[in-house]
């Protein structure tokens, strides 16, 4: 079924109509269409334009309808030519010619973009609390393992010993501020088309206040050039979940080293690990690897989106057919991730004795700095000096614990007999007790700070206390 076969007679080429066709996609905005379109029938009731039996026998045929989408039973027809059309179409065959009435005042323009809109908005509860409950992983390791240290890293080599509490929140946060932006979608989602019409606005008396509040939005889009147009809400709907996919993709690239022989840090459970078809050794991080692949194609989409806007004159063009499939892929995809993972992570083993292992003499090298500047050296020359006793540890092929403190007073006489103490975890970690620092009392009230702001995102993203 097409809506404008009567200004431009005879049949489309076959190739025309597939391409023509966005049934395949956006069949997904089924119960949304069902849902906007009895608020459209109640506003033009208030408009006057339907009586109120005309009304209830349009919304009672669109509720059976919406139930037939939800349910998987709403007969699709290859005549179809995309969600609205099925609609119309099995409006008539349940209440005949009035349901030609529906469609006044109103485009497929500003009823698509309607319908992408309470679709993103109906889903974003869910996507939050799939987020959530991996935020919540990590705060249980974080508690899990709050005796343990490791090795921290900067540009993949060992620097030095941070908690693996403060290891896990590290990725607490960012999912935070991905949580934060969930929520400024949703506001900005939250403003209606409908009513907007193809582009000039609707030429019947709607009031587009009361519409907005019936299908839930907080306001009416104020021009209707902008509103057929808009596309920005699936934006950053898109790049917060490309986003999200990129903070999975580092924490996920993180555990694949150091579940990995090399660090044997960590061990993935049996059920969140593959084999090999033909290494029966083999032992593979799959899932955490998936992640890091998927978070690539979220990107991939999210690029697509925006060349796909980038040169669109005003109003609607048929290129924002293209719109709905980047972003529900995207969100298929982190529906399929963040679960995983989460469980994942919950299975998880911590092997603290080879993390313990790795925390060599050397990374406690600027603590020997530091050491010399509570001694009155300026930190410049305590770093050369801490410089100079690593090299003549390598030199001599001994860590620097086992330098003697004559070795240490020929570098520099402000060494004492009680610089070994500086060579020790518990205390490197405990000088590092600011705010956001890895000392044990620094991590314990991070963790405060966190389990507050788990449930106020967008108050309290990045530990605020607000």
């Amino acid at each position: 079924m097409t809506l404008w076969r009567s200004r431009i007679p005879g049949e489309s080429d076959p190739s025309a109509q597939a391409l023509n066709s966005s049934l395949a996609v956006d069949r997904r905005l089924g119960p949304q269409d069902a849902r906007a379109s009895a608020a459209w029938a109640r506003a033009l009731t208030r408009a006057g334009v339907l009586t109120p039996p005309e009304s209830d026998q349009i919304i009672a045929a669109l509720g059976a309808i919406g139930t037939e989408l939800e349910t998987g039973v709403f007969g699709f027809q290859e005549t179809d030519e995309d969600i609205h059309t099925a609609v119309e179409r099995r409006l008539a065959e349940l209440i005949g010619p009035l349901a030609g009435k529906l469609p006044t005042g109103r485009s497929r323009n500003d009823q698509v973009v309607t319908d992408f809109r309470l679709w993103v908005l109906d889903h974003l509860p869910a996507l939050d609390a799939a987020i959530a409950d991996l935020q919540t992983a990590l705060l249980e390791r974080a508690e899990a393992d709050a005796a343990a240290a490791l090795p921290g890293y900067t540009h993949l080599q060992r620097a030095q010993p941070i908690l693996l509490s403060h290891w896990w929140l590290s990725h607490f946060w960012p999912l935070l501020r991905d949580r934060e932006r969930l929520e400024q979608v949703q506001r900005r989602t939250g403003q209606l088309p409908l009513g907007s019409a193809a582009l000039a606005g609707t030429a019947y008396p709607i009031d587009r206040d009361a519409l907005a509040a019936d299908l839930g939005f907080e306001a009416a889009v104020p021009n209707s050039l902008d509103a057929v147009s808009d596309r920005d809400f699936a934006v950053e709907f898109l790049f917060s979940l490309a986003l999200t996919g990129v903070h999975l993709s580092r924490l996920s690239e993180a555990v694949v080293l150091f579940s990995s022989r090399e660090f044997g840090f960590f061990e993935i459970a049996d059920a969140f690990s593959t084999g090999s078809s033909q290494m029966p050794q083999k032992r593979n991080a799959d899932i955490f690897e998936l992640a890091r692949g998927k978070a690539g194609a979220t990107i991939g989409a999210l690029a697509g989106l925006l060349a796909t806007l980038k040169g669109l004159p005003s109003a609607y063009d048929r290129d924002l057919q293209e719109d709905k499939l980047p972003v529900f892929m995207a969100y298929d995809t982190l529906s399929l991730l963040l679960p995983a993972l989460t469980g994942a992570l919950r299975s998880l083993v911590v092997n603290r004795e080879r993390m313990q292992a790795a925390l060599e003499p050397d990374l406690f090298a600027t603590d020997l700095a530091d050491y010399l500047v509570r001694r009155g050296i300026p930190f410049r020359q305590a770093y050369e000096i801490s410089a100079r006793v690593v090299r003549l540890a390598g030199e001599q092929s001994v860590p620097i614990s086992e330098l003697t403190l004559a070795d240490l007073k020929r570098l520099s006489p402000a060494f004492e007999s009680d610089v070994q103490a500086v060579l020790d975890t518990s205390r490197s970690l405990a000088q590092r007790s600011a705010r956001g620092g890895t000392a044990p009392e620094a991590v314990a009230e991070q963790l405060k700070e966190a389990r507050r702001a788990w449930s106020h995102p967008a108050r309290n993203a990045q530990g605020g206390k607000g």
